[in-house]
């Protein structure tokens, strides 16, 4: 996939272990727009357990920028590189970003998830994430919508009632707030 010059995108960039933040406030200081989701985790310590936001894809930040400015963010401290194949970066899809997003924001539980390829694919028909496309599964008698982030060969999992969802081949009845993906 070639990257126009000019055109805005978003890139994934592998960053120095431990710096996600500092990476996406550097970057939204130069003024380019970044996204590192979080979720919630519980890390224990010798005396208690406390709740902390994590990175949902360690090591990883993304930002929109055109192809021009590459040079400018991978100056930046701690930015290692682009993520990409045969040694070109590679712009990653709006839904991608759109998708994480939507399940960050959401009031249900997210966490990291094994990288999948095959599977189910579903829609979310209702609730907070409806429109949202990726793969249902059922661990230990709770149903997920897994979505994953292709070019960083990484998933995220969402719970959700079974009720919620359907075959993404079928027919979509509303519009969703977000474009969700390709059937594929």
């Amino acid at each position: 996939m070639e990257t126009p010059v000019r055109e805005i995108n978003w890139f994934a960039l592998r960053v120095k272990a431990h710096h996600e933040r500092v990476v996406a406030e550097n970057l939204r200081q130069i003024g380019l727009e970044a996204f590192l989701p979080l979720c919630r985790g519980r890390r224990r310590w010798s005396d208690r357990i406390k709740e902390v936001r994590l990175c949902l894809f360690p090591g990883y930040v993304f930002c929109r920028f055109t192809y021009a400015d590459r040079l400018l963010v991978l100056g930046l401290p701690g930015v290692y590189s682009m993520v990409g194949f045969g040694g070109k970066p590679v712009a990653m899809e709006d839904w991608e970003i759109q998708s994480i997003s939507a399940l960050v924001d959401s009031p249900l539980p997210v966490g990291p998830w094994p990288y999948l390829r095959v599977g189910e694919r579903a829609r979310i028909l209702n609730g907070p994430l409806e429109g949202l496309e990726g793969i249902l599964i059922r661990e230990k008698g709770i149903w997920r919508v897994v979505v994953s982030v292709d070019i960083l060969q990484r998933s995220v999992a969402v719970e959700i009632d079974r009720e919620m969802v359907c075959h993404s081949t079928a027919p979509w009845r509303g519009t969703p707030a977000f474009a969700a993906s390709p059937a594929r």
